[in-house]
C-alpha cells in the first residue's frame, strides 16, 4: 500500500480517500458514501436518487475501467487509466474548469459533481458556478475541480459524457419552450430515453423549462393503436384499463376527430392526437375542451411547426426527440496542473468535498 500525505491522495499508484479508493494497484471503487452533503442534497433537490446516480457512474466508469488483472509487463493495464498513471506524478495536484464551448441551457452540474467525487472523495473540492437550467454562453464556466491531477482527468470523461448529454437535452428543451411560448402549450417528453438514464434525461427536460410524461408503464396507462386493435376499439380498451386500475390516469391516442368523439365520450383524462393536421387538432380541441379532457399533439412535430400546432389550443406537445435525437452540449475540462504534493505541501481540505452555487 502506498502511503498518503493526510490529505487523501497516495504517492504510488492512486488515491484513498480513506475508504479503498485503490490498493496501491489502482482498483476502482465508486461509492455513494463520498458525496458531499452539498451534492446529495442537490441530486434529491432535483428529483434524482443518490443512489440511482452513483449506479450510473459506477456503470459508466467500469466500461473505462473493466476489473481484471493486468496481463503483465508492457501488456494490458488492468483496472487503471494508463495513460494517466504513465504521465502524470501521482502526487500532482492541480485544478481545472468545467467550459463551455458553444452557447445553450446546462444541465446534469451535480451530476458531474457526484462523478469527481464518487471516485475522489475527500481529496477532490467541487465548486458550481452556474446552476442547471442556466443559459451558458462558449467561455462560460460552469464548475471548478480541485484535487489529485492522475483522478481528475480518470473521471474527466464520465463527467462531461453525462453533462454534454444532459445539456443537450435541455439545450433543444428550451428551443421547444421558446417557440411555443406564449400558447399555453407545454413541452412534455417521452419514454424514448436512453436504457438506463431516463430519470437523468427526463431531469434534463425540465432544466430546460419542458414537462415529463410518464416515468414508467406503471405511473399511467396509455391506450395506443395496437391496444385498441387488440381490444376491439377505444372505448373497449378505456373500459378494460378503468375496470382493472380504476385510479389511474388514462390517456387515449387517437388518429381521428371520430376517435376523440369516442375517448371524449368514454371518459378519458387525456387525448393523444397522433399525426393530426391542425384544422384536425381544432376540431378535437372543440370537442375535448368542454369536457374538460386535455390533449397531447404527437407525431410529424418540428420546431418550424411548433407555434402553429400549440396555437390549435393543445394542452402539450409530445417530443420524442428531446431525449432521442438530443444532439450534446460542447463542454471541455481546462486544467491547470499544480504541484507534486507531499507532508510538506498544500492540497485539498480534508474536511470534504464542497459544492457551492453561485
Amino acid at each position: 500500500m502506498s502511503e498518503t500525505d493526510g490529505h487523501g491522495w497516495t504517492d504510488g499508484h492512486g488515491w484513498t480517500d480513506g475508504h479503498g479508493w485503490t490498493d496501491g494497484h489502482g482498483w476502482i471503487e465508486v461509492h455513494s458514501g463520498r458525496l458531499s452533503p452539498a451534492t446529495r442534497s442537490a441530486l434529491v433537490a432535483a428529483g434524482l436518487d443518490p443512489e440511482g446516480v452513483v449506479t450510473v457512474i459506477g456503470r459508466a466508469v467500469a466500461e473505462d475501467l473493466p476489473s481484471g488483472e493486468p496481463d503483465g509487463p508492457g501488456g494490458r493495464a488492468g483496472a487503471v487509466d494508463a495513460t494517466s498513471a504513465a504521465t502524470v506524478d501521482a502526487a500532482l495536484v492541480g485544478h481545472g474548469a468545467l467550459v463551455s464551448r458553444a452557447a445553450g441551457t446546462v444541465a446534469g452540474l451535480p451530476v458531474a459533481a457526484a462523478v469527481f467525487e464518487s471516485l475522489l472523495g475527500r481529496s477532490v473540492t467541487v465548486t458550481l458556478t452556474a446552476a442547471d437550467g442556466d443559459a451558458v454562453s462558449p467561455g462560460t464556466t460552469v464548475a471548478r475541480v480541485n484535487g489529485p491531477v492522475r483522478g481528475l482527468l480518470t473521471a474527466e470523461r464520465t463527467a462531461l459524457n453525462l453533462l454534454c448529454h444532459l445539456s443537450g437535452i435541455a439545450t433543444l428543451t428550451r428551443s421547444w419552450v421558446d417557440a411555443v411560448a406564449g400558447t399555453g402549450a407545454a413541452i412534455r417528453d417521452t419514454r424514448k430515453t436512453l436504457p438506463g438514464l431516463r430519470a437523468l434525461e427526463k431531469y434534463a427536460v425540465r432544466c430546460g423549462g419542458g414537462s415529463n410524461h410518464r416515468m414508467s408503464l406503471t405511473d399511467a396507462a396509455l391506450i395506443k393503436d395496437n391496444h385498441v386493435v387488440a381490444a376491439g376499439g377505444v372505448a373497449a380498451a378505456f373500459a378494460a384499463v378503468r375496470d382493472r386500475f380504476p385510479g389511474l390516469p388514462v390517456e387515449v391516442e387517437c388518429d381521428t376527430v371520430d376517435q376523440v368523439a369516442e375517448a371524449v365520450a368514454a371518459g378519458a383524462d387525456l387525448i393523444l392526437c397522433d399525426n393530426m393536421t391542425p384544422r384536425d387538432l381544432r376540431a378535437s380541441v372543440a370537442l375535448a375542451r368542454p369536457a374538460g379532457v386535455r390533449l397531447e399533439a404527437s407525431g410529424g412535430l418540428s420546431l418550424r411547426v411548433a407555434a402553429d400546432v400549440a396555437a390549435t389550443g393543445v394542452d402539450y406537445l409530445a417530443v420524442g426527440a428531446l431525449t432521442h435525437s438530443a444532439p450534446a452540449l460542447d463542454l471541455g475540462l481546462d486544467l491547470d496542473p499544480g504541484r507534486p504534493s507531499g507532508p510538506d505541501c498544500a492540497g485539498p481540505s480534508s474536511a470534504g468535498p464542497t459544492v457551492e452555487e453561485s
